[in-house]
């Protein structure tokens, strides 16, 4: 339940927060505009602000075939790999994190209802017992989701055109390698200003935040 909480809290950050600094106007925080956005730096050649916000259209409307084509397209055109997507996430991922959180609240509900009617003298025990799965399934659907959604909360987009991966958290350390323009890692830890990344390869080190967006919008 904490976790789902979190989820839940994350969900409604992604609705009510402002679009980041970068943001050239600041658009209002919802698929479409993100998805405007993102077409706008795609058209000037900003590959990584442009995958940032193609992700972040992405988690408010999953499954949106203009939103991947256009990530794919953007990906491709910087010679790197789409991320996998298995079946799991394209089943579960129906609808936005925000929307999906209250289907559980509402299946939560509904299980809550039901327990209640079997404990009464209500005469359709059928109708309770509908009732239940109906609301499991529902609160199923949620932890799906929330499963799915748990790697993208962790990940982060290059948004420069060259990011010195350190071997310490500290602006003058030791460069362990450089990471590409739009390319998606994995955010790991922060300290003072820095992320400690991971690359799908498998390295790590750390990046400074001001090359690395996480997809999830940070205060």
């Amino acid at each position: 339940m904490k976790n789902c909480a979190r989820l839940a809290a994350w969900a409604l950050s992604l609705v009510l927060m402002a679009a980041p600094a970068h943001a050239e106007p600041a658009p209002a925080y919802s698929a479409a505009g993100l998805y405007n956005l993102a077409n706008a730096y795609a058209r000037q050649g900003k590959a990584g602000m442009a995958v940032l916000n193609y992700e972040r259209a992405s988690l408010l409307s999953p499954n949106d075939p203009d939103i991947d084509a256009n990530l794919s397209y953007v990906r491709a055109s910087s010679h790197l790999p789409a991320p996998p997507r298995s079946t799991f996430d394209r089943t579960v991922r129906i609808a936005s994190p925000f929307a999906l959180s209250w289907i559980g609240v509402m299946g939560l509900v509904i299980v809550g209802v039901s327990v209640l009617a079997a404990q009464s003298a209500f005469r359709h025990r059928w109708m309770h017992r509908l009732g239940m799965l109906f609301g499991i399934s529902m609160l199923g659907l949620t932890v799906a989701n929330g499963i799915a959604l748990w790697p993208i909360l962790h990940e982060g987009v290059v948004i420069t055109g060259a990011a010195p991966v350190r071997v310490s958290p500290v602006p003058m350390g030791d460069s362990l390698f450089v990471l590409l323009e739009a390319e998606t890692v994995k955010i790991v830890a922060e300290h003072e200003g820095f992320w400690l990344i991971q690359t799908r390869a498998g390295r790590s080190g750390w990046v400074s935040r001001s090359n690395v967006a996480s997809v999830v919008p940070q205060k």
